[in-house]
């Protein structure tokens, strides 16, 4: 994780986009791609939704490694690894909502 934030600075260091990305505007990023994630599955059935065909699949890796690279940004703004935020909210969510007991 530390190596993609590393090279998501460099990144936008090389082309001066720094200036751009504030954490509003990144999360405001986030959801356009979250949203263009969504669209390929708008007209969907549920059954289609869980068979794609190659190019649908290229298309919905190209849109997850859009969400992957901003959510990463944002993370890196506050110094947060996003994998150790997951692995946080699992506990929290295990708490909040436990497994039914047999």
């Amino acid at each position: 994780m530390e190596k993609l934030q590393s090279a998501l600075r460099a990144f936008a260091r090389e082309r001066n986009w720094q200036q751009y990305h504030s954490p509003k505007n990144l999360a405001m990023a986030l959801t356009v791609e979250a949203s263009e994630l969504t669209e390929i599955f708008q007209w969907m059935t549920d059954g289609e939704s869980r068979n794609v065909d190659k190019a649908g699949r290229d298309h919905i890796a190209e849109e997850i490694g859009d969400v992957m690279i901003y959510l990463t940004m944002i993370a890196d703004k506050f110094d947060l690894n996003p994998l150790s935020c997951a692995k946080e909210k699992m506990k929290l969510n295990a708490v909040k909502y436990p497994a039914p007991k047999e």
